[in-house]
């Protein structure tokens, strides 16, 4: 795709972004119930309303919508989309209902089953990631940037480049929160074979691939469900910053399949 065709789908995606952070800060500073999907994963009030606000932003650039909340295609449908949006518009829902800040805006433009660029939006912090392979990665803080509404040119220029070198810290690995699984736990101990002092990071959402991607942490292996949604932003994002995210065993993670679940993945 063109660049400056990307630049304008990219003030579109952060444009999507911030206006469905917005509503998710709405509810999250009042009182919300919490409906339970077939999944069981929950659902609330934020979901519905940050997928109607990216979907009202996105619809306009003719480009389809694969969005956790919305309708998902069949893949005879999905297949002839080569350049596609994956969503997620809230990312961390089990945070969110905790309260504990740990939950993102993902918004990933797709082609060719790889991703082309990724926006993520902590909306508590109003930390801003964005980048692609052949961009770069960056991190800016909202906060007195987007006052007018308006997206300013060259954001770029706004943001720190990633990754940011941390000095003297220990290795750093970066686990879900919420979904620790048995594996996972095996993995942090073999590492701690080579690594005595290493330190173990929870964290919710995708904010586990920034950390990785900004140079907080050092791997992030992840040996439990997850789906294109969750990391097709952040995979993005990664690879701008000179990361890789691909299955453990080393092939490279494809979104818009048939089996929309991932397989297991390492981001280092």
């Amino acid at each position: 795709m063109k660049t400056g065709l990307n630049d304008q789908l990219l003030t579109e995606a952060i444009r999507a972004a911030l206006i469905a952070s917005n509503e998710i800060m709405d509810v999250y500073g009042k009182a919300f119930d919490v409906e339970h999907k077939a999944d069981n994963s929950p659902l609330t009030e934020a979901d519905k309303r940050a997928h109607a606000a990216i979907s009202k932003v996105l619809e306009s650039t003719g480009i389809p919508i694969l969005s956790e909340e919305g309708r998902h295609a069949p893949f005879e449908e999905r297949s002839h989309w080569d350049t596609l949006w994956i969503v997620d518009p809230l990312d961390g829902t089990k945070e969110f209902v905790r309260r504990n800040g740990e939950f993102t805006v993902n918004i990933a433009l797709v082609s060719s089953q790889r991703p082309v660029f990724g926006v993520i939006l902590a909306p508590v912090t109003g930390a801003l990631y964005f980048g692609g392979s052949s961009m770069g990665a960056y991190r800016l803080y909202r906060k007195g940037l987007f006052l007018s509404g308006e997206i300013p040119p060259s954001l770029a220029s706004y943001g720190e480049k990633l990754p940011i070198t941390e000095s003297d810290r220990p290795y750093r690995i970066v686990a879900s929160r919420s979904h620790m699984s048995t594996e996972t736990q095996e993995f942090v101990n073999a590492q701690r074979i080579n690594e005595p002092d290493l330190e173990l990071v929870n964290s919710g959402s995708s904010l586990k691939i920034c950390l990785i991607a900004e140079g907080s942490a050092d791997i992030y292996p992840r040996f439990a469900p997850t789906m294109e949604w969750d990391t097709a932003a952040g995979h993005a994002i990664a690879e701008g910053a000179g990361k890789t995210l691909v299955q453990h065993d080393g092939k490279p993670v494809l979104y818009n399949k048939a089996d929309l679940l991932n397989p297991w993945f390492i981001v280092k």
